[in-house]
């Protein structure tokens, strides 16, 4: 299969580590270009893999076949609209957006388009992942529980504006009320309490019967745990570390290689990724009354 090739919108710090030396390493894709708000930053990460800058959206869009996306979410609705229109495949970070309506805008901008997209929920693509959720269908479960804690928020590469402001449940809420959708079934209601700069918790209802229960916070002070869901059933459990990950990279460009030459088709598409923003919305409406 020819690479495929794929711009990169973004040139921050998780750009730097992961989104361009996994594109740029092939043999899946290569890195057609980088674009970002601040042309040097964009100058700067093209050159470290021999790839072009561009300081024009549209010049990146014109170079490139598919286009990832490395940027806060509001920014990644706003012109992940434009690379849809463009008729580019997309490659998506989660949250989809900043907010449902932005979520809605882009999902519908990629279904009207007929691209192909898919998200980063960066622990599905792990092989110790699959083996978990393969388990966990086979034990006949009714429950479980999940726990996302960090002191992201204290500082470091991660306490950027949108985090520090929105906090646990838009940054690290995607991926652990995913995981217990995919190990439990579809999420069907959520309770939500607490502060999402502090600790969150939910109280999450899944399609068939099952419950579980997450904890998020990205404000603990000193070490702390790997994150960790566990799921119990009639026939046993599983357990699920995010220390056993491993690097994924590799397995989400490989997947998103496929993905654009199939035209689509992927089960974490922007589709899934408004499923899971409507339930975090809901969420922060909660939160927010209180």
């Amino acid at each position: 299969m020819e690479p495929v090739r794929v711009g990169l919108v973004g040139a921050g710090p998780w750009a730097e580590m992961v989104h361009a030396p996994a594109l740029a390493a092939g043999p899946h894709t290569t890195l057609s270009g980088v674009w970002a708000r601040r042309p040097e930053a964009a100058r700067s990460l093209a050159d470290a893999h021999g790839a072009p800058s561009f300081e024009r959206l549209e010049d990146l869009f014109a170079a490139s076949e598919a286009v990832a996306f490395c940027v806060p979410p509001a920014v990644q609705a706003e012109l992940g609209v434009r690379a849809a229109r463009a008729g580019r495949a997309l490659l998506l970070e989660k949250p989809l957006a900043a907010d449902l309506d932005g979520a809605r805008r882009l999902a519908g901008a990629i279904e009207e388009a007929g691209v192909a997209s898919q998200m980063l929920f960066t622990f599905r693509y792990s092989a110790a992942t699959a083996g978990f959720l393969d388990r966990a269908r086979r034990i006949e479960p009714f429950g479980g529980h999940a726990a996302n804690i960090s002191g992201s928020l204290r500082g470091g590469p991660f306490a950027t504006p949108w985090r520090l402001e929105r906090g646990a449940v838009l940054d690290v809420g995607p991926h652990m009320i995913d995981l217990l959708d995919a190990a439990l079934g579809r999420v069907v209601a959520v309770k939500a309490h607490g502060d999402p700069l502090g600790w969150v918790g939910l109280l999450l209802e899944h399609e068939g019967g099952a419950v579980s229960e997450a904890s998020l916070s990205m404000a603990a002070e000193g070490e702390t745990p790997p994150s960790r869901v566990e799921v119990y059933g009639r026939l046993g459990n599983a357990t699920l570390l995010g220390s056993e990950l491993g690097d994924v990279f590799p397995e989400v460009v490989r997947q998103f290689a496929g993905t654009v030459r199939d035209g689509g088709g992927h089960p974490l598409d922007a589709r899934h990724g408004l499923r899971m923003q409507e339930i975090i919305d809901d969420v922060e409406r909660q939160l927010r009354a209180g």
